[in-house]
């Protein structure tokens, strides 16, 4: 099952998705992304036994993303629920657990406190509530509402600016953590990356056995971006926090930013976030939410993601059907080949080289597709970096790799056995575009991969194979 664009798609599972991810598959879903903030493992694991089933009835390799909560930082309770306060009036955090009122309420983080400044800004639900500090100490801060007129149980707390001293993995977090490994996810999401340090810890504990993937979403982050990219294996630009501790005018700026730094090293990069937000309760977008979605595609991202729209969504089939509408309409457009041209530095390595200069001879006419043998999935990943027009077959004998190379650009993956002989090569590469629909008889495939295979960057060959006449 080809789709016909190169840009992927992530759909977030929940109630919306259950016995429905077949079908979200088919509308154009490559990565299933299971959001550990909610639910239970239970309910986690049979949402990813339901995505391995998928995979068989569509022919495809699918991916899972287990996105992991982080420490999310909220408010504690208040009398009755909720609280009335007035722009100008005074209002107090502490460590109390009490319940709280419109003069006082307990944040059970002393670490705020702890990274709190004289005028700083602290944000309240989403930013709907904007406190500036006067006076702080180790257990409290004497607050003046300068925005907002409520406040509710457990509402988030943001620290725009500055870098709270608190570890990337909670005690959830590890437990989430082990359980999805142990269920074999493909990626693994780590939230509110503020250091690379956060990052070199998630490798650690992950040791291979996934993908890491660093979530964007705090202003700390960008300080030390070049070490946290030299960490991980993607990112996503998570435009919901980000957002609220951004100025709004701030964030399509970092967005392109962050898309550029990825597309610079190869990493695959996914823009997140109220893509098509009005489709949870909607059957179609508004045109500012198709603009949001086509921007992405022209900037080069690799991914485009879906939250609540297919989670919780009255509409998830449509909102997955119309990405997969506004990519493929964009990437029809006759100026989105310029804008494709990868920029990056040409590396020394002979592998890159020689993906180069795949790249450069895949733009002949006559080439139908371009073939990658893969086992650790660097050779693929390097060709995606190169963002040729035509489309490329990523073939592996790990359906792990597979898996993985789900959510990146251009990529369509296969599993076959381990190969030795390169005329063996050519004769699968050949068979596999064929039966993928990508080349047809007579025409020209490029192929590109490296023996022995298993070797690390060990691309070594390049040649052309025509499909045989009937």
């Amino acid at each position: 099952m080809i789709r016909p664009r190169r840009a992927r798609i992530v759909a977030t599972l929940g109630p919306a998705s259950s016995g429905r991810v077949a079908d979200l598959a088919r509308a154009g879903a490559d990565v299933f992304r299971v959001n550990f903030s909610h639910g239970a493992h239970a309910a986690h694991a049979e949402a990813i036994a339901e995505v391995r089933r998928a995979e068989g009835e569509v022919g495809r390799p699918l991916a899972v993303l287990a996105d992991l909560q982080g420490p999310k930082l909220r408010l504690g309770l208040f009398k009755g629920g909720e609280a009335a306060i007035k722009v100008g009036g005074k209002l107090r955090l502490d460590l109390d657990a009490a319940p709280g009122d419109a003069k006082r309420v307990g944040v059970p983080h002393p670490e705020i406190f702890a990274a709190l400044k004289k005028g700083a800004s602290v944000l309240l639900d989403d930013g709907r509530v904007r406190l500036r500090v006067n006076r702080h100490g180790a257990d409290f801060a004497d607050t003046v509402v300068e925005a907002g007129d409520r406040l509710s149980d457990h509402k988030g707390v943001n620290l725009p600016g500055l870098t709270i001293p608190i570890p990337a993995l909670t005690d959830k977090d590890r437990a989430d953590l082990a359980f999805a490994l142990g269920v074999g996810v493909d990626w693994v999401a780590l939230s509110f990356v503020q250091r690379a340090a956060d990052m070199a810890e998630l490798r650690k504990l992950v040791d291979g056995r996934a993908g890491v993937l660093a979530k964007i979403e705090k202003p700390a982050a960008l300080e030390q971006l070049d070490e946290i990219l030299d960490l991980c294996q993607a990112i996503m630009v998570a435009r919901g926090d980000l957002g609220v501790e951004l100025a709004p005018e701030e964030v399509p700026v970092v967005q392109k930013a962050l898309v550029r730094a990825a597309r610079l090293r190869g990493l695959p990069v996914i823009v997140a976030t109220q893509m098509l937000e009005s489709m949870v309760s909607a059957s179609t977008p508004t045109r500012a939410e198709a603009s949001d979605v086509a921007g992405a595609v022209y900037e080069g991202a690799d991914a485009l993601m879906l939250s609540a729209e297919s989670a919780v969504g009255a509409y998830p089939l449509e909102a997955v059907a119309m990405m997969d509408r506004v990519i493929a309409r964009v990437e029809r457009d006759a100026r989105w080949p310029e804008l494709m041209r990868a920029e990056y530095p040409v590396d020394d390595a002979d592998a890159d080289a020689l993906v180069a200069a795949a790249g450069r001879a895949a733009e002949a006419a006559s080439t139908a597709c371009l073939v990658t043998f893969t086992t650790s999935g660097q050779t693929a990943l390097r060709m995606s970096r190169e963002r040729p027009l035509q489309p490329i077959l990523a073939l592996t004998p790990n359906l792990a790799t597979a898996r993985r190379l789900a959510l990146v650009w251009g990529l369509e993956t296969r599993v076959v056995p381990e190969l030795t002989d390169p005329e063996e090569l050519a004769r699968v590469a050949v068979q596999q575009a064929v039966a993928a629909g990508l080349a047809q008889p007579g025409q020209r495939v490029l192929i590109l991969a490296g023996l022995p295979m298993g070797s690390a960057g060990a691309a070594n060959i390049l040649r052309f194979a025509h499909a045989p006449l009937k």
